[in-house]
């Protein structure tokens, strides 16, 4: 059978594993690589006849 404090060590263990995880992910930066043209955008090209172009 298992010990309670054995049990409560594994939720705080699981607790405090989670919470480290969850510092190390999620936010970032704004870089020089990021754009702010949205990508539902169309280019300059799309909508015309190949071959036509100009």
């Amino acid at each position: 059978m298992i010990k309670s404090a054995t049990v409560r060590r594994l939720i705080i263990s699981f607790i405090l594993a989670s919470s480290v995880a969850a510092l190390f992910t999620g936010c970032t930066a704004k870089t020089e690589d990021d754009s702010t043209i949205p990508w539902s955008r169309p280019a300059s090209w799309e909508g015309q006849m190949p071959g036509f172009g100009g």
